[in-house]
């Protein structure tokens, strides 16, 4: 049996396990200078996977990537005051450049709306030119005073879609598209992760947009993280760089657009939400090694059916690494790829060539079996899409278990020391919100009666979601 990794217990110091977790896992590394990280390669290949899927979701849109640069010139940010106020507290300047000092600053990429308005202005002509769909995947710089790795980084990686369109309902269509089929149903379905989407109140929307729709996940700790947000950006920046598109009517008319994002704060969730003790339990979907068959002993009979193992499950689709390193102690081994939360791990020795079976440990449901080798390739595919249901299902469970219904402010925030509270949004109103946040206390999102997105934030029967956030 694996030795447990020596990781702080969650329920002695949650801050204290993430970190350790993000640096035994060998995840990520600070940076030199304060706020950014050194993404290693397992944690990278988890950013690659969720590349991948959410970069397929896009596309099925009709979206298109594209790139812009990362310096962006200052005076653009005067162009759009409710942006420009949102973001100035956070904004690096580059002043000189090639050992002069720069006629004009230029600003490390926030957020793109700036510059891909004022390209967007040069592109939309007509209306045959719309909708426009463009999508980037790059990097962002946002002076963080508070860093942690992945949650809050002064720099890290995204993914930004931009779109402008003809009607306002055609893009609030899209933006709510985004919202549910491609965030959601990514966090849901890969992630693993029984996220809430929701409304953002006027205090919590995106700077210079009419609505924020977001997507509120519950951590390991009771608290709430933003994993995705989509904006209805109105016609303020298109207004702002004159974005006109001729209509089939003949008129001049501003086009009506949408931004939407999601970022490497994901791996900072995929921890938070699904780790335990003894390390990571990573999504078998989302696992770019989703088994790991290892040689207890050199012995050349076991190396050579680990190989031939490994070699019949990638041929089944499974995304495999066989570990034949026994120059390294097998229980160090064991505890790393338990640490990383590999999925399944298929462990084989001497003893089990004799009696044609190998040791399966299952990450995580937790517990090992022993297995027919030749019935492998056939059972491990229905083992992950369990185990993969399973860590939905206590996602959900957990989100349910520890969300209170509350009527009143005090009660809210008592709630929110330990988990989520659900009040009524006409008891809280804006005035509710700002007594909650003299106690650090936010309100994640607003969502209907029913559960679902409102269209409007003083809908009657409105909920707002209350709790305490990274």
């Amino acid at each position: 049996m694996a030795k447990a990794p020596v990781l702080t217990p969650r329920a002695d110091d949650f801050p204290r396990w993430y970190q350790d977790l993000i640096a035994k896992a060998e995840l990520a590394d600070n940076g030199p200078v304060r706020g950014t990280m050194v993404i290693r390669p397992y944690g990278y290949g988890l950013w690659e996977r969720m590349q991948a899927e959410m970069d397929a979701r896009i596309k099925e849109t009709g979206t298109q990537n594209a790139y812009f640069p990362l310096l962006i010139p200052q005076s653009y940010f005067a162009r759009e005051a409710d942006h420009v106020e949102g973001f100035a507290p956070e904004l690096a300047v580059v002043t000189h450049g090639g050992g002069k000092e720069l006629e004009e600053p230029a600003v490390v990429r926030p957020t793109s709306e700036m510059i891909v308005n004022d390209y967007f202005a040069k592109w939309v002509q007509s209306y045959r030119d719309l909708p426009l769909l463009i999508n980037q995947w790059a990097n962002v710089v946002r002076w963080e005073l508070r860093p942690r790795l992945f949650l809050r980084t002064t720099e890290f990686l995204w993914q930004e879609g931009h779109t402008a369109h003809a009607t306002y309902e055609d893009a609030r269509d899209f933006a709510a598209h985004i919202h549910r089929q491609v965030y959601e149903d990514f966090m849901v379905n890969l992630l693993a992760m029984d996220v809430v989407p929701g409304r953002k109140t006027v205090k919590e929307r995106f700077a210079g947009a009419l609505n924020t729709l977001t997507l509120e996940g519950m951590m390991g700790d009771g608290k709430a993280l933003q994993m995705a947000t989509s904006h209805e950006l109105g016609q303020n920046f298109a207004r702002a760089f004159n974005t006109r598109y001729l209509s089939k009517d003949g008129t001049q008319e501003l086009v009506w657009q949408t931004s939407w994002g999601s970022t490497t704060r994901m791996i900072g969730a995929l921890v938070m939400a699904h780790g335990d003790d003894n390390g990571l339990r990573v999504p078998p979907r989302l696992a770019q090694i989703q088994v790991v068959v290892l040689a207890i002993k050199g012995d050349e009979a076991v190396l050579a059916k680990v190989r031939e193992l490994g070699d019949r499950l990638k041929a089944a689709g499974i995304r495999v690494r066989v570990d034949d390193r026994t120059d390294t102690p097998f229980g160090r081994r064991a505890v790393d790829w338990e640490l990383k939360g590999v999925p399944v791990r298929i462990e084989i020795g001497p003893r089990d060539l004799e009696s044609g079976t190998a040791m399966v440990a299952r990450r995580i449901p937790g517990g090992k079996e022993a297995v027919a080798l030749e019935s492998l390739v056939e059972l491990l595919p229905g083992m992950l899409e369990d185990d993969q249901a399973l860590l939905l299902t206590q996602s959900r469970e957990r989100r349910e278990s520890r969300t209170s219904e509350v009527s009143t402010i005090e009660e809210a925030v008592e709630a929110a020391a330990t988990g989520w509270a659900r009040i009524p949004w006409a008891a809280l109103g804006a005035a509710g919100e700002a007594a909650l946040a003299e106690h650090s206390v936010t309100v994640r999102c607003l969502v209907a009666e029913d559960g679902s997105v409102p269209e409007d934030e003083d809908a009657p029967g409105n909920v707002a979601i209350v709790a305490r956030a990274y």
